[in-house]
């Protein structure tokens, strides 16, 4: 290799001597560095790749480390923070080693803070418990976690000075561990009657027009009752055939109560029941079916004034959904895409299993559908699917893409918005 010129210091040496650069040694200069970069750019690009994989990786789980200790911490700001912290991630990303090797220690941590917390820690410790048996699927493990947990979820959700936030939260998480755990039908049996002890108290007898004393223990029997249907989707005939001589005729009571959200609920309820119950047996026929039919007429048309204009939208719009299942047993389906592919929610199990999934996972349900074994298994997605990097990329959208459809998306609702505003428009198309 030639020396180059090196500038005077300040001492002002003189220049040395320098051969000057000939056209051979620059050929063989340009071949050396041109071969040795198209044989290892590729590799060093891949490693350099991996080691950030590696070393990112590393980071995450060194954080969720420091999460878990702070669960112990006598701040109780710090130990809800560190618990959303763990929320967050078990959420967006697939950690079955990492939570694997704690789950003894994670299970430790929920129960500890569900027993010596506040309503905002129990809450998020509840939660918490949902995404661990997610994460772990059908397997030894959550089942122990389950069977752990239960015990101190039945004694919160039974106890009424407890708050109806963390009882609500209680029941949810109860119902999930349930539907991802149990393995024996006593155990599901038992879960789905310490749900039952909540909402039939609601049940009326005199077909009064509330069902309830207060919002909060309205709310409460809402979610007894969402959880108890995400059981039932689960249940084995000889369950079901108890359970419809029980709910059946009780349930539709339920349809007068006061608040629209609880008349919702126990609307899908009742298409869970049909469904599950034309499934089980061709010929089956509801005594009351007249009575029921024109109940669920009366909420799918209902216009009275005293309720507020968005429940009665709400409203309307599930319990048309309601009588088509009763009366004709149909389904509007509805599609799911996630990356590549797609999943069709054909009926009101499905539906009510994807919506406890996405209101648990929120963002990262994607996710969940595409990489966790455990609920592409529940909705029949197979194993998951093993996609290069060009894949992922082009079925991706951009930026520009997403840009230009929500402006169509937009302006075609701002149309429909003014049209249906326009004094001169037919009010009968709407009624």
């Amino acid at each position: 290799m030639p020396k180059s010129k090196k500038r005077n210091n300040k001492g002002g040496r003189q220049q040395r001597a320098v051969q000057p650069f000939s056209d051979e040694d620059a050929s063989i200069e340009t071949l050396s560095h041109c071969s040795s970069f198209s044989d290892s750019t590729s590799l060093a690009d891949e490693a350099i790749e991996d080691i950030d994989e590696e070393a990112s990786q590393e980071d995450y789980e060194y954080k969720l480390r420091g999460f878990i200790d702070n669960t112990l911490d006598k701040s109780a700001k710090v130990r809800l923070s560190a618990l959303e912290g763990l929320k967050s991630a078990f959420s967006s990303k697939i950690l079955y080693d990492f939570i694997l090797e704690r789950r003894v220690t994670l299970t430790d941590i929920i129960e500890r803070c569900l027993k010596k917390g506040k309503t905002e820690e129990q809450c998020m410790a509840a939660q918490v418990a949902s995404l661990l048996c997610i994460q772990l699927g059908s397997s030894i493990e959550s089942e122990e976690v389950f069977k752990s947990l239960r015990p101190i979820f039945k004694i919160i959700l039974t106890d009424e000075s407890v708050s109806v936030q963390t009882r609500r939260a209680c029941a949810t998480s109860l119902a999930v561990c349930c539907y991802v755990a149990a393995d024996d039908i006593e155990d599901l049996h038992l879960t789905m009657t310490y749900l039952e002890s909540v909402f039939t108290m609601s049940y009326q007898k005199d077909f009064q027009t509330d069902c309830f004393h207060s919002p909060q223990s309205s709310t409460l029997g809402i979610s007894t009752l969402v959880a108890w249907t995400l059981l039932l989707t689960i249940c084995p005939p000889s369950l079901m055939k108890k359970i419809f001589e029980i709910h059946l005729t009780k349930l539709p009571s339920l349809l007068s109560c006061g608040d629209v959200n609880m008349r919702i609920a126990a609307g899908e309820t009742m298409a869970v029941l049909f469904e599950l119950a034309r499934d089980l047996c061709d010929d089956f026929e509801y005594e009351d079916m007249e009575y029921l039919c024109g109940k669920l007429k009366g909420l799918a048309t209902d216009g009275n004034k005293y309720r507020a204009k968005t429940d009665r939208k709400k409203q309307r719009s599930v319990f048309r959904d309601v009588l088509k299942t009763v009366e004709e047993g149909d389904f509007d389906p509805e599609t799911i895409t996630f990356g590549p592919e797609c999943m069709y929610i054909d009926s009101w199990v499905k539906k009510r299993t994807y919506e406890t999934f996405k209101e648990l996972l929120a963002s990262g349900i994607r996710l969940h559908l595409q990489a966790n074994e455990f609920v592409r298994s529940v909705f029949d997605l197979g194993p998951p699917l093993l996609l290069d990097a060009a894949t992922l990329k082009a079925t991706k959208t951009s930026r520009v893409e997403r840009h230009f459809y929500n402006a169509a998306v937009c302006k075609a609702r701002t149309k429909a918005r003014n049209k249906f505003r326009d004094k001169r428009a037919d009010i009968g198309e709407y009624v």
